[in-house]
């Protein structure tokens, strides 16, 4: 009994067949990878919030209104994760640095909920020595991490 598939094709038409969906399917796949990465990640709108708060900090240092600091600096210490699934695509991608990127995230974290305690007090020295704090943990990963995660996640820009 003779192949059913070679009776209807011959090896010519199965061969443009195959090349034709594998070549459909590769490119399908490129576009949605392309897509995703034209995509912002939630990270991003993480990153944005934190920004808007530091800058509302520092305007509220200016003006030493302790209150607005201490009401802030629980949003900078306490900050937004993205989702699960873009968490671990991050992770991921750390890999062995991960324990690094958290350990910057523990220092923001610890040095605004000290900004926020010194703003609690209306200690203006220790809310300017803090809030350094913050902003220095925030430039070292951002310094380690940021140019080689923009590559990772949205290409060369």
């Amino acid at each position: 009994m003779e192949n059913p598939v070679s009776y209807l094709l011959n090896p010519r038409q199965l061969l443009t067949i195959t090349l034709s969906v594998a070549l459909a399917t590769a490119t399908t796949g490129l576009g949605a990878q392309s897509a995703d990465a034209a995509k912002p990640m939630a990270l991003r709108s993480v990153m944005e919030r934190l920004g808007r708060d530091m800058q509302a900090v520092t305007g509220a240092i200016s003006k030493e209104e302790w209150t607005l600091v201490a009401e802030l600096a629980p949003k900078i210490a306490k900050h937004a994760e993205p989702p699960l699934g873009e968490k671990m695509r991050i992770l991921g991608w750390l890999g062995t640095d991960a324990g690094k990127f958290r350990g910057f995230d523990g220092q923001v974290q610890d040095a605004a909920s000290a900004m926020g305690d010194a703003a609690k007090r209306g200690d203006g020295q220790a809310v300017i020595a803090a809030f350094s704090k913050t902003q220095q943990s925030c430039l070292a990963c951002h310094q380690s991490f940021r140019q080689s995660f923009v590559e990772q996640f949205y290409g060369s820009r």
